[in-house]
Parts: C-alpha cells; sequence; structure tokens
C-alpha cells in the first residue's frame, strides 16, 4: 500500500508542478524538481526514503543513454564530425579547465577541482533543445551549434562515469622530477575494462539482432517492448557486474543497434519508460536537495550559479565565433548552454560514492546547477533583447540551414510491400531521402540489403512515427495492405502532424471513402492505374491509333477520379454504405451508366478502328 501512495504522491505532484512551471516559462525539468522539492524531507516531509527512490530512478537515466546510443548511427556522426569532434570538444575541455583553475584558486585539492571542472562544463541537453525546439531555433546556426556540442557532452558522460573511480582511487606517487604517475594496479583495471567493453561490443553486435529477429518474428507486440527493455537493462547489468556503470552498457546498447532495422520500434517502445522514470528521477534529485543549505548560504549559491554561467557564456561566445559564426548567432548559442547539466546529479552522485568529491560540496554544487537551470529562462531573455538591439533588422542569423542530419527524411512510407517498394524505388531513382517502415521483419531486410532506410515497426504507435522522422517529413505514404489497419495510421498521422501531406493506398472506392473522411490528401486505389493502362493496352491491341487510346482511358480516368469525389461529399452515412450489399449494387450500376453517357452512343471498338 505504502508503493501505491508514494507512486500518487509522485505523479500528482507531477502533474501540478510541471504544467505551471511550463506557463510560467522555466520548462518541465524545473518543474520536475520543484515537485520533488515539495515533497521531499526539504519542505513538507511526505516522502523519507529518499535514497531507495533515486536509486530507482537512475533506470531513467539509464534509458536516456540507450536512447542518446539509438541514435549515433555512423553517417550521423560522420555528417557533424568536424562540429562534434571541434566545438564540441573545445567547448568541455576549456571549459573544464576554467572552472576547474576557479576551484582549485577558491581551496579545493587538486582530484576534486578537475572533477568539479569536468562535471560542471556539461550542459543540460533536455533543457537545452527543449528550448531551441520551442523557440523553433533548432535548424538555426545557434541551434546546430548547440546540437552538436550536446552531442559531444552526452558522449563525454561516458568516459567521466568510467573514470570517476580511477581519479579517486588512483595511487599518485610523486617521482623525484615532480612528475606523477598510476600505479601498476590503475592500468591493470584500465585495461580489463576496456577488454571487457571490447568484448561485450564483439558479442553483442552477433547476439542483439538475431535475439531481436527471433522475437519480431513472434510477431506479438508486447514480447517485443519486454524484450527491448531486458536489452537495455540486460547490458547495463552486465556492466556493473564487470565494475563500470550501467549507463555505459545501456548506451553500448544503443550503439550497437542504432543501425538496424529495428532502432525505431525499439525507440518507440523505449520512450514512453524512459519519460516517466527521468521525471521521476529530476522528483528524486529535487528531494535529495538541502532547502537548508540554500536559506543559510543564498549568496554563496546563487555566487557560484552565476559564475558558472559566466564562465561558460564567455567560453561559448569566444568559440563561436572563432568557427566563423555570426555575432548574435554565437551569443543567442552562449544565452542558451551556459547552465549546469542533469547529467551533474548522476555524476556528482557517482564522485561522492568514490570519494572524489566530498558530499557536502556536491550537495553545494547541486543546488548551484538547479539555480542555473533556473537562470537560463532569464539568459535567453537578455540575449534576445541584445541582439534586437544590435541587429538593426538583420534576421540573417536566424534563417533555417540546409539540413545537416542524413536522416532526416522527406517522405515516410508506412508499409513497404509490392505497393510501397515501387514507391520508395521511384524516389531512389531521383535521390529523393526516405524512411520506410513495416512490421514484416524479412521486407525490412530485403529492403536493407539494398541501402534503404527501412525498419522493423509498427506505424500506427505514435512513438515509432516520431523516431522515424515524421515531424520532419513533408509527405507521408500509407501502402499498407490492411484497409482498416490504414484507416488507423492515417487517422494518427493526421490527428498528431496536421502539417504533413497523407497520400495513401486504397483497396477499392469505398475504401478511399474512409480514408477520405479522416483527412487524407490523396487517395490512389490499388488496381485502377493498372487496370487503365491494360485498358489502353487493349484499344491499341485492336488497332486504334496510340493518341487516341491515350485520350480515351485518360478521359475516364478524370472522370472517374471526379466522380469518387462527388459521391464522397454526396454519401450521407459511410458505414451504410460500406456494410450495404443492397446499395453497393446500386452505386456500381451508376457507374456503368455513367459510363454509357461518357461514351455518347454505343459504338464499339470496331468503329474507333475505323477511323
Amino acid at each position: 500500500m505504502a508503493l501505491v501512495e508514494d507512486t500518487v504522491l509522485f505523479l500528482g505532484s507531477a502533474v501540478i508542478a510541471v504544467p505551471v512551471f511550463k506557463r510560467l516559462g522555466f520548462g518541465s525539468l524545473l518543474g520536475y524538481l520543484a515537485a520533488g522539492i515539495a515533497i521531499g524531507p526539504g519542505l513538507f516531509g511526505l516522502v523519507s526514503d529518499v535514497d531507495a527512490i533515486l536509486h530507482f530512478a537512475e533506470f531513467g537515466v539509464v534509458l536516456l543513454l540507450f536512447l542518446i546510443g539509438l541514435e549515433l548511427h555512423p553517417s550521423r556522426l560522420w555528417a557533424l564530425r568536424r562540429p562534434i569532434l571541434g566545438l564540441g570538444a573545445s567547448q568541455v575541455l576549456l571549459s573544464a579547465a576554467a572552472i576547474a583553475g576557479a576551484a582549485w584558486l577558491a581551496g579545493q585539492r587538486t582530484q576534486t577541482a578537475v572533477v568539479i571542472g569536468l562535471v560542471l562544463a556539461l550542459s543540460s541537453t533536455a533543457f537545452a533543445l527543449q528550448t531551441l525546439s520551442e523557440r523553433r531555433e533548432l535548424r538555426t546556426q545557434q541551434g546546430r551549434a548547440a546540437f552538436s556540442i550536446l552531442l559531444f557532452q552526452d558522449l563525454a558522460v561516458i568516459p567521466l562515469l568510467a573514470i570517476l573511480p580511477w581519479i579517486a582511487g588512483a595511487s599518485i606517487a610523486t617521482v623525484a622530477d615532480g612528475a606523477a604517475r598510476l600505479t601498476g594496479t590503475d592500468w591493470l583495471a584500465i585495461g580489463f575494462s576496456v577488454a571487457a567493453v571490447a568484448v561485450a561490443v564483439v558479442g553483442g553486435r552477433y547476439v542483439l539482432r538475431p535475439f531481436l529477429k527471433l522475437v519480431a518474428a513472434a510477431d506479438v507486440p508486447e514480447l517485443f517492448t519486454a524484450a527491448a527493455l531486458l536489452v537495455v537493462l540486460g547490458m547495463a547489468l552486465l556492466m556493473e557486474k564487470i565494475g563500470l556503470s550501467t549507463a555505459l552498457g545501456a548506451f553500448l546498447a544503443g550503439v550497437l543497434l542504432a543501425d538496424s532495422q529495428y532502432r525505431h520500434q525499439l525507440e518507440g517502445d523505449i520512450e514512453p519508460f524512459k519519460g516517466l522514470l527521468l521525471g521521476l528521477f529530476f522528483i528524486a534529485v529535487g528531494m535529495s536537495m538541502d532547502l537548508g543549505l540554500l536559506a543559510e548560504e543564498p549568496v554563496a549559491i546563487l555566487g557560484v550559479a552565476v559564475g558558472l554561467m559566466a564562465i561558460k557564456l564567455v567560453v561559448l561566445l569566444v568559440l563561436g565565433l572563432a568557427v566563423g559564426m555570426r555575432w548574435d548567432a554565437a551569443l543567442a548559442l552562449a544565452a542558451v548552454l551556459p547552465q549546469g547539466g542533469e547529467f551533474a546529479f548522476v555524476l556528482f552522485g557517482q564522485a561522492t560514492s568514490v570519494g572524489a568529491v566530498d558530499r557536502p560540496i556536491a550537495d553545494f554544487l547541486i543546488m548551484a546547477v538547479a539555480v542555473s537551470m533556473a537562470l537560463t529562462p532569464l539568459s535567453v531573455a537578455l540575449a534576445d533583447r541584445v541582439r534586437h538591439a544590435l541587429r538593426n533588422g538583420d534576421d540573417a542569423a536566424a534563417a533555417p540551414l540546409p539540413e545537416v542530419d542524413e536522416h532526416d527524411p522527406r517522405v515516410v512510407i508506412a508499409g513497404f510491400g509490392r505497393f510501397g517498394q515501387i514507391v520508395g524505388r521511384v524516389l531512389n531513382v531521383r535521390r529523393i531521402k526516405f524512411v520506410a517502415l513495416d512490421s514484416d521483419n524479412a521486407r525490412i531486410e530485403v529492403a536493407r540489403r539494398f541501402g534503404n532506410l527501412a525498419y522493423f515497426g509498427d506505424a500506427n504507435r505514435l512513438q515509432v512515427l516520431e523516431a522515424a522522422g515524421t515531424g520532419k517529413a513533408e509527405i507521408f505514404v500509407i501502402a499498407v495492405d490492411n484497409p482498416d489497419r490504414a484507416v488507423e495510421i492515417a487517422r494518427m498521422v493526421r490527428m498528431h502532424f496536421p502539417g504533413i501531406r497523407v497520400y495513401a493506398r486504397a483497396a477499392d472506392r469505398f475504401h478511399a471513402y474512409r480514408l477520405m473522411e479522416v483527412g487524407v490528401d490523396a487517395v490512389f486505389r490499388e488496381m485502377f492505374g493498372s487496370s487503365i493502362d491494360m485498358a489502353k493496352a487493349v484499344f491499341i491491341g485492336l488497332g486504334m491509333p496510340y493518341r487516341r487510346a491515350d485520350e480515351i482511358t485518360r478521359t475516364f480516368k478524370e472522370h472517374d477520379e471526379t466522380l469518387v469525389r462527388e459521391q464522397y461529399r454526396l454519401q450521407g452515412d459511410e458505414s451504410a454504405i460500406i456494410q450495404s450489399t443492397r446499395e453497393a449494387a446500386s452505386h456500381l450500376a451508376g457507374l456503368f451508366e455513367h459510363d454509357r453517357e461518357l461514351s455518347g452512343d454505343d459504338a464499339d471498338g470496331s468503329r474507333e478502328a475505323a477511323e
């Protein structure tokens, strides 16, 4: 019963706090933190066992790193290699050096200062990307630069988690010349960890995909969801058993499956669990915050938060200008990334557990990170005022840049059978990027062997559609075999992606009516076009000139398509038309009557041949 009470408490506090904070412009992240502070020991004391909840909620971070790993397919990394390795690495190293130097000057020992610098150099991926998305700046110059930096930071979390125990436990021996060295035991531990990761990567590549193929063949959706969670948690547990972090295991599992046909289905299955557990994680972090510390040292905490933001803002502004960004884009970049990141909560927790940072210092810095997050909307607003005041009407920096991500599709095809494959082949001829989704694993494997971006996944699930890039695509093609499923997919796409154009395959005119009812932009009856082509071939075979045969069949096609639209507007009860055989027969008779009117007389093919 206590578990049920705690669950209701967590959900209730989140449902209240998050909308309020989003309405105030602070974002959902601070809403979760505020909810945790409210119900934690620091305020109302409704929950006491914070450590147990925080330990469980860390699975949210594990799942987040798995999804980050899924995004790191080779072509995406290659397209962003320069900004990731150049801008991203420079930002982390310069910010870490400056922050570590400030911590050392403040009296911290060298090891602690290094850890503090590395941890606080990271920004909040969730906070920054949400801000950029809400401001529609993801595709601007500053948005692309921010994404590259955040991607490098997410990658940097993995080695940081791995080396924290070594930083804390390394026996630093000072030799005669004043240099320092690691002991043999440390090098042995590093070598063992590297070897273990290599074995896991090689073994996982040959185990995970056949395993998921076997599960997909069972065609049981909930079983695939269970398999997805098993892959993530199993790899995380394996890394923990060999002395590394669970987050590292989840990240490696994601990378191993990043270019597999199961990527979008896995992302769709894991996303809801990740969202809930990550929210719980931030609630637990909020509960663990020491409000007494904030009350005792408000000036010191605010000073550290502002100092952190100032250091990172200067570093980001200088780097932005150094790589050729416009001054206003560089300022916008600096304003959106000066805060501490969500991984600071994880990394400081790991650092205290291994003795790299003392608990009071970690608590103080966690509070400073939270304050820096709260101040970020203010820094963005101030940067906007400066940009607008000095730009003099020049909005060139805010103009969208060409796509960098090679996997942002222009077209998404749901169903890659005989119909969808032809559409895809024609798109390939013109080198138009598309992503295909199909729940038949055999089709996907064949399509991927020929270089198509085809993925195993249920196109009737919102998470799968989002993972496939439907929100960025221009056209959505529904080419599935099942008429009822086609209507469900059309309804899902039209409801959640109103800006995209939807073209659908219809089994017959009655199916076309149902698709038009849910707002499909264009309907293509699957046998209609080929039947018209055959009729034209029959005319030509009977001796009719090609031009005349083409004119007749084209006129017939235009007439019938117009008739479909007219009858759709006139039909009053869609379900009655579909279900009533009598009305269907009457409708067919009406079609033949229209055809007689179109012919103009009762002339047969021989009269046409004589012309």
